[in-house]
């Protein structure tokens, strides 16, 4: 989950790392008190999950709490590479005499976490990699030893920092590793963070995007979620508890294990080519020893999906055999038709493994209205992306 700016200040002053007092609004009207209480001049910076804020008109300095109403008029509702602007933060200025970079971030490819330093911030970090590499420190972080003030020392030597700010930015360091590691982060970062010109480092924006998977141990972290941008779909799966991701195609998928559903996506796609470039419209895994209510959650899912005009159940038995899965599928029908929202589009299904057989006498017998059996994973693709393309 990325969070907003305002929300990554938020985790730094509560870990220690040195920000500025800021405030956040909604309204032109609490933007103006906001400034109020800050003190006058700020800065007025949109709150949306993307970069070119200031190119785009997203950051402006007010010089009181009547131009920062009207600076937060004018961007409030700004559409910024297609974030719409609900929210401002409106921060103290800062008299900045040097800007630099530096974050902590999961490095996939070498298994292990990494630090990024430079002296030369307050740019995209992406542009400072190619076109002075030499100028961008990258110090690989022991998950087991953290981030300790010699580490924080090593990083601020490999980047450069001048002897005036090494021990203030390594002390920062320390502090933003606390953040990383508290919060389960899987980034953050920090562009710029700055010494201003009475000598202190502040800073001063901040990206965090943290990890989903560790929900269980940051109950707090869902207050942080960004609820009016979330897809209505993936909010009602999520509530659910199903692992539901929409896409953009015409044939709803399930499948029982993340590597089944992974590959009927992409034999989906493959199919669709055929008729009309059909594509998958979700990724939905209902996980072993999945129950008839929640087969019909997810039935419900993406049967909601407007976009949807076929579904292919793909289920591979193992510890949980065919049979209970048709079972399971046959109760769903008669689940949702008790909820009123009998099953109307066309349903192709394919068992395998595990008490195949059964699984599919049990169907038939069954004579659910819409269901067809295939096979075949490669014909009941074929199947469901042509009843999506009629």
């Amino acid at each position: 989950m990325d969070l907003f700016e305002y929300q990554a200040r938020d985790l730094f002053a509560k870990h220690g790392v040195p920000v500025l007092d800021a405030k956040v609004a909604d309204t032109p009207e609490e933007a103006e008190a906001a400034a109020a209480e800050l003190g006058g001049k700020v800065v007025v910076k949109a709150q949306v999950k993307t970069g070119g804020r200031g190119k785009a008109g997203g950051v402006k300095v007010a010089d009181g709490p009547a131009d920062a109403k009207a600076e937060a008029e004018q961007i409030l509702g700004l559409d910024i590479k297609g974030h719409v602007v609900r929210r401002v933060m409106l921060a103290q200025t800062a008299s900045i005499e040097s800007e630099y970079y530096v974050s902590f971030l999961l490095d996939r490819s070498n298994r292990t976490f990494l630090a990024m330093a430079s002296v030369e911030g307050g740019m995209e970090i992406e542009e400072i990699a190619v076109t002075k590499p030499e100028a961008l420190a990258k110090v690989p972080v022991d998950a087991t030893v953290g981030v300790t003030p010699a580490k924080a020392a090593e990083i601020v030597a490999a980047a450069n920092f001048p002897a005036e700010v090494a021990e203030q930015v390594a002390d920062t360091l320390v502090k933003l590793w606390d953040v990383f590691v508290k919060e389960d982060a899987l980034l953050v970062e920090v562009n710029p963070l700055v010494k201003t010109t009475d000598g202190a480092i502040v800073a001063l924006d901040g990206k965090v995007t943290l990890d989903g998977n560790a929900e269980f141990r940051q109950p707090e972290h869902a207050a942080l979620e960004d609820k009016a941008a979330a897809d209505p779909l993936e909010a009602k799966a999520k509530e659910k508890h199903l692992n539901y991701v929409k896409l953009e195609g015409e044939v709803g998928i399930i499948g029982n294990g993340a590597g089944l559903v992974m590959s009927t996506l992409d034999v989906v796609a493959y199919a669709g080519e055929a008729h009309g470039s059909v594509k998958p419209a979700n990724f939905l895994d209902i996980g072993g020893g999945a129950s008839a209510e929640v087969m019909a959650n997810g039935l419900e899912i993406i049967l909601g999906d407007a976009d949807v005009k076929s579904v292919f159940v793909n289920v591979f038995g193992g510890i949980t055999a065919c049979d209970a899965v048709a079972n399971g599928i046959v109760q769903a029908f008669a689940l949702l038709q008790g909820r009123g929202e009998a099953v109307t589009k066309p349903l192709v299904v394919r068992l395998d493994g595990n008490n195949a057989e059964l699984g599919r006498k049990i169907l038939t017998e069954a004579a659910l209205s819409g269901l067809e059996q295939v096979d075949t994973m490669d014909g009941a693709a074929a199947r469901a992306a042509e009843l999506a393309a009629k």
